[in-house]
């Protein structure tokens, strides 16, 4: 399978992190900031100004103009320090070569499995990997590496901090599930930047996100993390009432 990246990023014009790790990935920044980022060194692809300022909308934009003569589509975030996977007790970061070799056999085993999204395990943490579990078809899938096989389904516009939950969410309800590959994962800096989501992200937001997204699909499915020590924890529990890992 045929493999692209691009990583949208928006009032982030300093030389991308994520290039600078994995050079093939292009970024996709607006027509009025196109400039400056090239001048930084970023080799990007410009979108209309109208498709940035919302997180969805751009990636949305990503998938309608730029799948071309791809299979699939990843979509990092700009400040991706590393891809990497254990192997035994240690944390492995793939090379350019590696990780582009790394996502072409897991499209394929997306597409076998009859699923036209995957990802990697949110967590860095050796302790959030379990042995015998190495994949899974229910699990939520975090925004910062998504990969998109071709289909219709498309970002959630009215969701842009709780779009990754959503979108996972859809293709579970079409198509019985979503690849996550387990024993794979990302580093980035995510909320630690000015930039990107961080110009419309704040906690008001966060939390009316929230209730957006469980109005969309139900108290039963998008529930509140009880044993959390916050005293309102923004991020979703996923419960899906059907059959999977």
């Amino acid at each position: 399978m045929k493999v692209k990246f691009y990583a949208p990023s928006y009032k982030r014009p300093q030389k991308s992190i994520t290039q600078i790790t994995y050079p093939f990935v292009k970024l996709v920044v607006r027509e009025s900031e196109a400039e400056d980022y090239i001048k930084n060194g970023n080799d990007v692809v410009i979108c209309p100004d109208s498709a940035q300022g919302n997180l969805c909308r751009v990636r949305n934009w990503i998938l309608d103009n730029l799948f071309n003569d791809a299979d699939c589509i990843v979509i990092l975030d700009d400040d991706c320090n590393s891809i990497g996977r254990w192997e035994e007790q240690s944390n492995y970061k793939f090379n350019g070569e590696e990780l582009q070799e790394f996502c072409e056999q897991q499209a394929i085993l997306c597409n076998d499995f009859g699923f036209k999204f995957w990802g990697l395990n949110c967590v860095t943490d050796k302790g959030a990997y379990r042995e015998y579990s190495p994949i899974g078809t229910l699990q939520y899938i975090g925004g910062p590496f998504q990969a998109h096989l071709k289909n219709p389904i498309r970002y959630d516009e009215n969701l842009p901090l709780k779009e990754d939950y959503d979108i996972t969410l859809q293709h579970i309800l079409k198509h019985g599930g979503c690849l996550r590959i387990n024993y794979a994962h990302y580093s980035v800096k995510q909320s630690e930047q000015p930039g990107g989501c961080a110009t419309y992200r704040n906690l008001d937001y966060e939390k009316s996100q929230f209730f957006d997204l469980q109005r969309k699909w139900g108290k039963d499915i998008i529930c509140r993390d009880k044993t959390s020590k916050k005293s309102f924890d923004y991020n979703p529990i996923l419960k899906v009432p059907i059959k999977g890992m």
